[in-house]
């Protein structure tokens, strides 16, 4: 290296430390000095520490053997973002028990439809609730129909058996 290559390089460096000092100066007057001592790590939870609400809620659900059951609820609570708004303007989970999911339709073309996509259900619910957990979909159709007008009627009759369920 040449004295002029030296005596530029020494200059550079003498600027960067001057704007450093300067920098810094600017930062302490601002009360954003950088920090001098390591950051310190979290402490260790002792089981006496309270817990977090998420963690205690997820303990308790395992503790008690209720971790399907809250699943279903809250499958059965989000129902129209499952199966879509068209489908759950007309029908609504009831029960779930042994792998078998019974849904409710308001109407015999509702339950028909359901019943062409249980397949499809099973494995939808399965993707939320884990896989194998629903086995079959049960469907059950209209339970208080409009009774048909009229003035021939046998007493006690509900109509034709096969149009309301």
């Amino acid at each position: 290296m040449s004295d002029d290559d030296n005596a530029t390089a020494a200059r550079g460096a003498a600027l960067a430390r001057e704007k450093l000092a300067q920098a810094k100066a600017d930062a302490a007057r601002r009360g954003q000095l950088p920090r001098r001592e390591p950051r310190r790590r979290a402490a260790a939870r002792d089981a006496a520490d309270p817990q977090l609400f998420g963690k205690a809620i997820t303990d308790l659900l395992a503790a008690r053997g209720w971790e399907r059951s809250a699943a279903v609820g809250g499958v059965f609570g989000r129902w129209p973002e499952i199966v879509g708004p068209d489908l759950a303007a007309h029908t609504k989970p009831e029960h779930f028990e042994d792998g078998e999911v019974v849904i409710a339709a308001d109407s015999t073309a509702w339950a028909t439809q359901v019943r062409l996509l249980a397949r499809t259900l099973i494995r939808r619910l399965n993707e939320e609730l884990g896989e194998g957990t629903v086995k079959k979909v049960k469907v059950r159709g209209p339970q208080n129909a409009p009774r048909p007008s009229g003035g021939l009627r046998v007493t006690g009759s509900r109509g034709p058996g096969d149009t309301y369920g």
